[in-house]
């Protein structure tokens, strides 16, 4: 059976944190955590590549987020796209009782109880499936 978004990215819990990490045997960082736990829910995401850790814009790689097939939502939703720093933007999955991250400082994929420390600037969910 298939997992659920938020299951496949409990899964990924304890995976080592590697910048620009799309592999989970050698490591994940929050693009690749949020790729990683779309393919394990049966998705097929498009990750960007050749960002930066520190950033003003995500304009280049916020269509990216509907083409892996998730779409834009005002409230709820279980991908996030916070901001750590005002240069420094961070992808998270919602779960329930708190949200799963690729954490650099403590160098692995982590949940964090509760809800997010960071002001929250974007909300995707799962598009539904065309019918």
């Amino acid at each position: 059976m298939t997992p659920t978004l938020e299951e496949a990215a409990l899964g990924l819990v304890g995976t080592p944190f590697r910048l620009h990490g799309r592999d989970p045997a050698r490591g994940l960082d929050c693009v690749g955590l949020i790729a990683e736990a779309l393919r394990r829910a049966g998705h097929r995401p498009i990750a960007p590549e050749g960002y930066r850790l520190r950033t003003l814009s995500l304009e280049p790689w916020l269509a990216l987020a509907g083409a892996s097939g998730l779409e834009p939502v005002a409230n709820g939703g279980n991908v996030i796209l916070a901001r750590i720093h005002a240069l420094q933007p961070h992808l998270a999955v919602l779960v329930p009782g708190g949200l799963v991250h690729a954490h650099a400082g403590i160098g692995r994929v982590t949940f964090l109880p509760g809800d997010p420390p960071w002001p929250i600037e974007r909300r995707w969910r799962l598009a539904k499936p065309e019918t």
